[in-house]
């Protein structure tokens, strides 16, 4: 069974996880502790014996330390303090934090009154409609809840640098607030709160993504993971790419899709500008994820080796295909003007850009964009009538600019 608090606490993972078909085995790989020998006395510990640098920056504070350099810095391995947050090596993980601070929102800022008697209403929707909005609230209260879980307990430990961690941490808080958006939801329209967030065990199509992901983040999760050589590095980068690149960037988007296309039909309104404020977060948890990425390359090209590459090419098509697979068990029939195959294109067009973006060759030539209105929902420059609704763009009054 899985636990969302912290599934590491008192267990220690077996150092093979097996890559797993079923979303029971893939939590199957911990086992009880050994027990704990008894620590050495201060006095009688040798020097020798000292905290590995890098989980906490607290390990060694070493009075009377030269200040850091902008030089000490690196995204992974770096041996300086990582306390100091400035001088920034990088200004574009600084700058990422604060857009993601100023474009703050909370779910129940946005009003649901419309989307509840449309769902209360008979006729409201067809039977297809409503199978896309639980199938999608299904797959994305998980999905946020293990994206933020992988962030704190595996990803934030082996990012080594304190403005990469800053902006981590506003993540994570996003990935909360997701997964209370999709709860607002729930309950506003009144639905069994329990088929909804149980959806990941019990539905196949559901299920499979989920599934995929637990494999990737369960090296780095174990407590005694540590980066610094390079098949530990490769692990790290795998699976940043698996959470970035595929997980957010390639899984999201048939849902995001299918939820804004009814909110351009000006159905489950409320539901879609929910959605449009967490793909506008994803879409920067994802540009984020591939700045890191490119970075660790720039700082370790030793690892992105034709085999590695090959490796990310796969997982990629793998992820291409499992996707379109949700578009077809979501939506048999054709809907909304969508229809699945119109998804499969779809995807392989967003492979390629994932692939250029990491520096990987394009998958599937002359795939294009049958939803070019998706790029205008990403436009966050758009400008709405701020008497008809709230504006998607909204930002903070301290960030607002009137020129």
């Amino acid at each position: 069974m899985l636990n969302w608090d912290d599934p590491l606490a008192g267990l220690t993972p077996r150092s093979n996880p097996p890559a797993n078909t079923a979303l029971t085995l893939a939590l199957e790989t911990f086992v009880e502790p050994a027990p704990t020998p008894e620590p050495l006395a201060t006095a009688a510990r040798p020097d020798s014996i000292v905290p590995a640098t890098g989980a906490t920056g607290l390990e060694n504070i070493e009075m009377g330390a030269r200040r850091i350099q902008v030089d000490d810095k690196r995204i992974i391995n770096c041996r300086a303090d990582l306390n100091q947050l400035v001088p920034f090596k990088y200004q574009w993980a600084w700058q990422k934090y604060l857009d993601a601070c100023a474009n703050h929102w909370m779910p129940q800022e946005i009003n649901m009154n419309a989307d509840i008697a449309l769902w209360k209403s008979a006729d409201g929707l067809t039977p297809d409609e409503r199978v896309i909005i639980k199938r999608n609230l299904g797959f994305f209260s998980t999905a946020d809840s293990l994206v933020a879980n992988n962030l704190v307990l595996a990803v934030y430990r082996h990012i080594t640098n304190p403005e990469c961690r800053q902006y981590l941490l506003r993540q994570a808080f996003e990935e909360a607030l997701h997964t209370h958006a999709y709860q607002y939801v729930v309950e506003s329209l009144g639905l069994d709160e329990g088929e909804v967030f149980n959806m990941y065990r019990e539905v196949p199509a559901v299920a499979r993504k989920a599934e995929w992901a637990l494999p990737f983040t369960q090296y780095l999760a174990d407590p005694y993971f540590k980066t610094g050589t390079p098949e530990n590095d490769q692990k790290l980068l795998r699976e940043l790419i698996a959470f970035y690149v595929i997980f957010e960037g390639i899984f999201f988007y048939v849902g995001f899709t299918q939820i804004l296309s009814m909110g351009r039909r000006n159905k489950m309104t409320g539901t879609a500008e929910q959605f449009q404020y967490i793909m506008r977060d994803e879409s920067m948890h994802m540009n984020f994820g591939i700045d890191v990425i490119n970075q660790i390359k720039v700082e370790n090209p030793h690892l992105w080796t034709d085999g590695f590459k090959a490796e990310m090419v796969q997982m990629i098509r793998e992820a291409v295909d499992i996707e379109t697979q949700y578009a077809y068990d979501t939506m048999p029939r054709g809907i909304l003007g969508l229809n699945a195959p119109m998804f499969k294109e779809y995807l392989q067009f967003i492979a390629n850009r994932r692939c250029a973006q990491i520096g990987l060759p394009e998958q599937y030539p002359g795939a294009s964009n049958p939803f070019p209105w998706m790029s205008e929902v990403l436009d966050l420059k758009k400008e709405k009538n701020f008497f008809e609704t709230r504006v998607t763009e909204y930002q903070t009054g301290g960030t607002l600019s009137w020129d």
